[in-house]
């Protein structure tokens, strides 16, 4: 006889934040029981517990009264502040005293939300895997912090019966945000939309909150479920070298030859306006193939044909690189949810500076005779990186905060978009938004936050 799949009751610990409040929703929208812990109470649909989340005691009062069985952890303070005390409070001391009392009240599972940016030094990083290492010198205190959290949540894996996992989401945008669109905005209403640091040649990932929710609920619901073998520390005499550790079985290979189709088959065929006419990327001259490369681009037909799984040795999910995970971390099964990380994205890298004019041209369409057409003024880095030392200088003297940094120039101009099969093979995510259609959303709903402001300050 079959055993019932336990039901879980979650927590979503900053529910009331932008990223939680999209996972509160989707619980809500597919009947599960969930309650919020958070500073401040926004929303009526759900049971409400306030309380301060580097207090063990205070976490553990709520997990005790509303009977949680899976906590989903968002909290963390807005990156863009200046304060490290708060970012170390939050993230460090915080993710350590929600880890101490799932233990104590004997929580199955602990979903953590981490960030791309844990393994980010102000380098290129490019079609970056879960292997990535942390830098040795962080780029600033959030990311730092966020990663000496992300250490303890996997580190906790398996303690008291708890199973853990950490997702690193990578510029999330949509509605709901007031940090990217707000910011977005400014640059907007003061006719500063013709400026661009960098040359625009440098990939980036923007993700749709909603998918980054969705791999939330997906990382919950899979936790429990059994590696498709056991962990190599099981069997009679593990293997101390690669050479050792027995060939791939079934279940195994199934998870990871099976064909994975394009994100647009999910999220529909994007057009990011400046995208659109270069596929491969900024060329100055076009390859003897470019007609056929657009042909295919254009088809959707061409889209949906499933390409073989090749492999070479420096892939992650290629035998070697398994039979080397499986000798280093040899408690943990490399294809299992449990103790792992994942990269979160939308899977559609979008040259940096297309994606700020995306949001504007959907202003355009609220705001028709806001912007005249001015030509385009390209700034180096490397007078992005002066200006921007200036401004920090200027807020050092005069006690106020700055909002160009040379960490954002640096930002700005760096390649970062990061590998997302591991979550596809294992979690079974699959983007359901692109990035156009929730570049739209995330507009529509800013504009009828505006209105709304607008009327009651009038």
């Amino acid at each position: 006889m079959s055993q019932t799949k336990t039901r879980d009751v979650y927590m979503v610990i900053g529910g009331n934040g932008f990223l939680g409040r999209h996972i509160v929703q989707q619980l809500l929208d597919r009947g599960d029981i969930v309650s919020v812990f958070d500073i401040v109470e926004r929303y009526n649909d759900v049971a409400f517990y306030a309380g301060d989340i580097s207090n063990q005691e205070s976490v553990a009062s709520a997990l005790r009264s509303s009977g949680t069985t899976c906590i989903i952890h968002t909290a963390s303070p807005h990156a863009t502040l200046n304060n490290p005390a708060l970012f170390h409070k939050v993230n460090v001391e915080g993710t350590k005293a929600v880890i101490a009392a799932a233990v104590e009240t004997k929580v199955r599972k602990l979903v953590f939300t981490s960030s791309a940016g844990v393994v980010f030094n102000g380098e290129d990083i490019m079609d970056a895997d879960e292997r990535l290492p942390f830098p040795d010198v962080p780029m600033d205190a959030y990311n730092d912090t966020k990663a000496q959290a992300e250490r303890a949540v996997l580190e906790a894996n398996g303690k008291g019966g708890l199973l853990t996992v950490a997702l690193r989401p990578a510029g999330i945008f949509g509605p709901g945000d007031r940090q990217v669109m707000s910011g977005l905005y400014q640059v907007y209403e003061r006719g500063q939309t013709h400026f661009q640091i960098g040359d625009n040649t440098n990939l980036f990932d923007w993700t749709y909150v909603g998918n980054v929710a969705y791999a939330h609920l997906l990382a919950a619901d899979k936790l429990e479920t059994p590696p498709p073998a056991p962990p190599v520390s099981q069997l009679e005499k593990p293997p101390a070298i690669a050479d050792e550790v027995p060939p791939l079985n079934d279940a195994e290979i199934a998870i990871l030859d099976y064909p994975i189709l394009p994100v647009s088959l999910s999220t529909g065929q994007h057009r990011v306006p400046t995208c659109e006419a270069r596929p491969l990327g900024p060329y100055v001259t076009p390859p003897p193939n470019a007609a056929k490369i657009a042909a295919a681009f254009e088809d959707p037909n061409f889209a949906a044909t499933p390409r073989p799984v090749i492999r070479t040795r420096f892939d992650q999910l290629s035998d070697h690189a398994l039979k080397r995970a499986k000798v280093n971390y040899p408690d943990i099964h490399p294809l299992q949810v449990a103790g792992q990380v994942f990269f979160i994205t939308n899977g559609e890298p979008t040259y940096f500076w297309d994606f700020p004019r995306l949001i504007w041209n959907e202003l355009d369409k609220y705001f028709p005779e806001k912007r005249k057409p001015r030509g385009l003024i390209k700034l180096p880095k490397s007078v992005g990186i002066a200006a921007a030392t200036g401004s920090e200088w200027y807020g050092w003297l005069t006690g106020k905060d700055v909002t160009f940094t040379k960490f954002k120039v640096t930002f700005s101009c760096a390649m970062r978009w990061h590998n997302i099969e591991k979550a596809r093979r294992i979690l079974g995510y699959e983007p359901q938004v692109g990035v156009q259609e929730g570049a739209k959303r995330m507009v529509e709903w800013w504009y009828a936050d505006y209105l709304a402001n607008q009327k009651k300050s009038s």
